[in-house]
């Protein structure tokens, strides 16, 4: 399934006109994501190609981001996603309590770009459940001139709080 992210109404973009994520659970432990920006691509700050390291802070810059709620009052996962393969993977047992970086396997990120469009693909891998999955996708993007815009599938009133309980919107059998 594809859902569209929303930009935060405060924070314009003069480089992006669209953020698609592709969502699919291939297996009860497996969360597959695409993000698809489509917009004026040189104009976004992307960080260079690395090695796929746990990396804290990305989303200072362009970022990519999941929350998932695993399973009914056992917290919730943050998971950060760099078009550079560097990644980090926290898990919070309430609403912005208890970070603590998230002892599971890292996630495989594959990106592609060209002018018009980026693509990052994820495969984040989380403890097997055949229980939903509660999400909330969104993106960090950084414009070469410094600009940054808030993107996800809802934004709950006032700045920009991807934590938020009201942005877990999706649901994933």
């Amino acid at each position: 399934m594809i859902h569209e992210l929303i930009r935060h109404p405060e924070t314009p973009s003069e480089a992006v006109d669209r953020i698609d994520v592709a969502i699919a659970r291939p297996q009860p432990g497996v969360l597959a994501l695409r993000y698809t920006v489509a917009g004026r691509i040189a104009q976004i700050s992307l960080a260079p190609p690395a090695e796929p390291l746990r990396t804290d802070e990305l989303w200072r810059t362009t970022c990519f981001e999941a929350f998932v709620e695993a399973a009914p009052g056992a917290g919730y996962y943050e998971f950060n996603l760099s078009p550079s393969t560097k990644w980090a993977a926290y898990h919070f047992t309430g609403y912005r309590e208890g970070m603590a970086l998230a002892e599971l396997a890292p996630p495989a990120i594959i990106t592609g770009a060209n002018a018009t469009h980026i693509d990052v693909d994820a495969l984040i891998y989380l403890p097997p459940s055949e229980a939903p999955w509660r999400l909330a996708l969104s993106a960090v993007i950084e414009e070469t001139g410094g600009a940054k815009s808030y993107w996800a599938l809802k934004h709950p009133p006032g700045a920009p709080d991807f934590h938020h309980g009201e942005s877990f919107t999706l649901e994933l059998a």
